[in-house]
């Protein structure tokens, strides 16, 4: 991956954490990483984990972000999800998978995506 790409989904990234911040949630972990793969963004507010999918385009030319959350990447999800509640400090009463599409600057969070 180039460094403009990586640039680019690390705006997307802190974009879509100061949003959550903003509203409320404290951002557990952030590129959170096993050996299976990585979970975006890790957020919570009072006993509800949010799971954060954050994908940045520039332009629509390859459909739109939220298009990019594909099936297999929605099981990927649940799959690290599930890894890391294994061993989290936090006890979750409820959890939650959004994405955070953000298009050419315009950031779109999409609670309860899947």
């Amino acid at each position: 991956m180039t460094a403009r790409r990586l640039a680019l989904g690390a705006r997307g990234e802190a974009m879509a954490a100061a949003w959550y911040e903003a509203n409320g949630y404290e951002i557990v972990a952030r590129n959170w990483r096993c050996k299976d793969g990585e979970i975006d963004l890790i957020v919570r507010r009072a006993r509800t984990i949010v799971f954060c999918e954050v994908k940045t385009r520039t332009t629509d030319a390859f459909g739109s972000p939220a298009e990019a959350v594909t099936r297999s990447k929605r099981e990927r999800l649940r799959h690290l999800a599930a890894t890391w509640l294994e061993d989290a400090p936090i006890r979750a009463s409820a959890i939650r998978f959004d994405v955070a599409a953000i298009l050419a600057g315009d950031l779109e969070v999409i609670e309860g995506a899947f």
